[in-house]
């Protein structure tokens, strides 16, 4: 029987390199993409086939999708949107044009991949497409408000599409995890210095007091899981017979999805606001 054929984008390390390995693993053959060549190079050395797919750069997700649909003969049982990134601030401080560009990044990127993807699907009558979103497209909490909207947009969005797509043998599953061990703090220190000038804005003395310390060392206040939890989820969401629509990752996830249905929002607030 010929193998069942992966997508995975954002595998240069953490949940998608992780994701990569374990279905490669299990028989699947993996197309394990990256937004940087050089990390595209890596993974080949591993023996995995990597296109590179950028989200923020148009041409490379046509380019990446044709490789691997020139490669498997116009096979793709499922594809995996992995890959994201926070630019941590509070609303206020974050300028129009970085919004713009974390939504390319984050969501519009997805759906663009996501649409040429569809087709592939359709022709062949079946498919499986999971979107990693987040506990944080669940629920909001201070400082991340631009990476917040983007994974409240990515749940609304997903689900739509998961609607529009019954009956065609396409099913769509949404992963959220909490706190996983991977390099999302350092990738955000770089958005951060890139867009925040927080030096003259009206909370300059909240960086310094706090917000600073918080995403230069650290703020883990909790057990942190690790990327194999978040595959763990993948794996049901692509081999079994009736995928969930949603699966919750780590303990945080699974208290934050009760607490938004049984708390009042003033209640949540407050909740979030000591997290």
């Amino acid at each position: 029987m010929d193998k069942r054929v992966v997508l995975i984008t954002g595998c240069s390390s953490g949940i998608g390199h992780d994701a990569a390995r374990a279905l490669r693993a299990r028989g699947w053959r993996v197309f394990a993409a990256c937004r940087k060549q050089v990390d595209c190079a890596r993974l080949r050395a591993e023996g995995f086939e990597a296109p590179r797919i950028d989200y923020e750069d148009e041409a490379s997700i046509a380019s990446g999708l044709s490789e691997v649909l020139a490669a498997t003969g116009g096979r793709l049982d499922a594809l995996y949107n992995n890959g994201a990134y926070a630019i941590p601030g509070p609303v206020e401080d974050v300028p129009p044009e970085a919004l713009r560009r974390i939504f390319q990044a984050n969501l519009i990127g997805w759906h663009d991949l996501t649409r040429q993807v569809i087709p592939v699907m359709r022709a062949q009558g079946h498919g499986r497409i999971v979107q990693c979103s987040s506990v944080l497209g669940l629920v909001a909490m201070k400082w991340r408000g631009a990476y917040v909207a983007t994974k409240f947009a990515l749940e609304g969005l997903s689900d739509a599409m998961r609607m529009e797509l019954a009956g065609t043998g396409i099913t769509v599953s949404i992963l959220d995890p909490g706190p996983i061990e991977t390099a999302f703090r350092q990738n955000a220190i770089t958005q951060f210095e890139t867009w925040i000038d927080w030096e003259n804005s009206a909370r300059a003395q909240e960086y310094r007091a706090g917000l600073l310390d918080q995403l230069y060392k650290g703020s883990a206040k909790g057990p942190q899981w690790p990327p194999s939890a978040v595959t763990k989820k993948l794996i049901h969401a692509l081999e079994a017979r009736h995928p969930k629509a949603r699966y919750h990752v780590t303990t945080p996830t699974h208290v934050m999805a009760v607490l938004r249905r049984v708390l009042p929002t003033r209640a949540l607030d407050w909740v979030l606001s000591r997290g």
